[in-house]
């Protein structure tokens, strides 16, 4: 069955279920950091971890196995990914120590990479396929699934702690997965082939064209990218002056990355298309300023609910649910418009408004104010999913579709690091209330920021359907003829 536009419905069940597994455990630990750290004795120091290996390994992996699925089709990655999900829920369940928890968190991380870009280079494979741009609802499905379970994770967390404890909320991936992996394996194409590839109908002229693919794959240049962006995380997530040496371990592995990418034939990321494309770098970058703010409301204004205001987990993930029915609304109201410059200029101002309401916040205050609060961080919540993917999708070169999906959940994640260290430096021993007033004011500048360089950024008035040219690009038949 298709839609009028050609799109195949059948793929959204699979794209769905995949590219979920990342957002709800990104969220849902947020309320069991607590009670893990009960069960262990252990500081919320230590169960941070918790928060940062996931980030690291997805911020590393996600462009990575961007990069594998537009290469090799996204059935390829998919489904063993979804299986080391599974495999993940099934350590955690069973963790008998925060060291093994924090090893289920890291194959979580990576198990999870797939998910999105593979969403993505499906969506860009089906208008390819078509000859027509995918309708605007499959994105904004997409969107919208991936926003729904990242606000309801920390609620659904909270609900699943109060009946079997927080192992469930690693036992959660086992079902999931098992339901990703069995759409995946019968419902997505069997040999997607990459850009500039003969499709099934059209066999290779060159039988060694397979091995050849494999062998120009920039192995080398992925390495570096992961060192370079590992010894960064590892530095923004506890950033002190005697850890110096992991900033110069950054800039070193930067340097020959650049050299890497700029030298080979065919590489990881083109930095010369990338350098060029102005608008995507601004996206990226506007990414990571959105997610300080939402990832420091998501866990520092939850935890600040348990420590600060006493709340139990399970209450602390209602209280939360106002944010889940906003962003719903908002992103249902506005996923069919393709302008993406106004719902970022309105998500930037309903962030600082939320940031500044956070400073009326104490011990005692008053749960309807609670209910204000996330339903005004709801509005950015429904919109900068959305608005950024989109843009994203507007402006990527086609055929690094996946890889620059992954990107976008790199710098997300940077952002969300930002915010950990950030929570670390305000917070101390507890979410206390002072610390969360300081994490406020400088949420308040972060949101500024965001808000300034949407507003100047002229590119977003200019935002093109897919099928025209992207920024940074060269038409299709150029570029294949220059690779070959």
């Amino acid at each position: 069955m298709t839609s009028p536009a050609g799109f195949d419905r059948k793929l959204l069940a699979p794209l769905i279920s995949g590219a979920v597994l990342n957002p709800i455990n990104s969220t849902i630990i947020s309320v069991a950091l607590v009670p893990i750290g009960v069960a262990f004795g252990e500081p919320a120091s230590a169960t941070a971890w918790l928060i940062s290996s996931l980030y690291l390994a997805t911020a590393v992996g996600q462009p990575v196995v961007g990069r594998l699925i537009d290469t090799y089709g996204p059935r390829r990655l998919f489904l063993p990914a979804t299986a080391l999900v599974g495999t993940a829920g099934v350590i955690g369940a069973v963790a008998p120590n925060l060291g093994v928890l924090i090893v289920a968190r890291v194959i979580l991380g990576f198990g999870t990479c797939a998910g999105y870009p593979a969403a993505m280079r499906l969506i860009r494979d089906e208008s390819e396929r078509t000859g027509q741009d995918s309708p605007a609802f499959v994105l904004t499905v997409l969107a919208i699934s991936t926003q729904t379970i990242s606000v309801i994770g920390p609620s659904l967390g909270g609900l699943l702690i109060g009946l079997g404890g927080w192992r469930t909320t690693f036992a959660l991936n086992i079902p999931i997965a098992l339901l990703a992996f069995v759409l995946g394996a019968r419902r997505f194409p069997r040999s997607t082939p990459p850009a500039g590839q003969p499709s099934q109908s059209e066999p290779p002229t060159d039988p060694q064209s397979e091995p050849r693919r494999s062998l120009d794959l920039d192995v080398l240049g992925m390495g570096l990218f992961a060192g370079t962006g590992v010894a960064l995380l590892l530095f923004l997530m506890h950033p002190r002056v005697q850890d110096w040496y992991l900033l110069t371990l950054t800039v070193a592995a930067a340097v020959a990355f650049t050299a890497r990418e700029l030298s080979h034939a065919r590489p990881f990321i083109d930095l010369r298309i990338l350098g060029g494309n102005t608008p995507l770098l601004v996206t990226y970058m506007r990414a990571l300023l959105a997610y300080v703010v939402s990832y420091s409301f998501l866990y520092g204004y939850t935890q600040w609910l348990e420590h600060g205001r006493g709340l139990s987990a399970s209450h602390a993930g209602l209280a939360t649910l106002p944010l889940f029915a906003t962003g719903i609304v908002v992103s249902i109201l506005t996923g069919r418009r393709t302008a993406v410059r106004g719902k970022l200029v309105v998500a930037a101002v309903a962030q600082i408004v939320g940031c500044v309401l956070l400073l009326a916040l104490h011990s005692s205050t008053a749960l309807w104010l609670l209910v204000v609060v996330a339903l005004v961080f709801g509005i950015p919540q429904g919109l900068n999913s959305l608005a950024l993917q989109n843009a994203v999708y507007r402006q990527a070169n086609p055929d690094d579709i996946g890889a620059s999906a992954g990107l976008l959940r790199t710098f997300g994640y940077l952002g969300a690091i930002t915010s950990s260290a950030a929570q670390g430096a305000f917070y101390g021993h507890a979410a206390d209330t002072p610390g969360l007033h300081h994490l406020a004011l400088l949420l308040i500048g972060v949101g500024a920021a965001f808000l300034l360089i949407t507003v100047f950024d002229r590119s977003l008035a200019r935002s093109t359907p897919a099928a025209e040219p992207h920024p940074g690009t060269e038409p299709r038949s150029e570029k294949d003829t220059t690779r070959a």
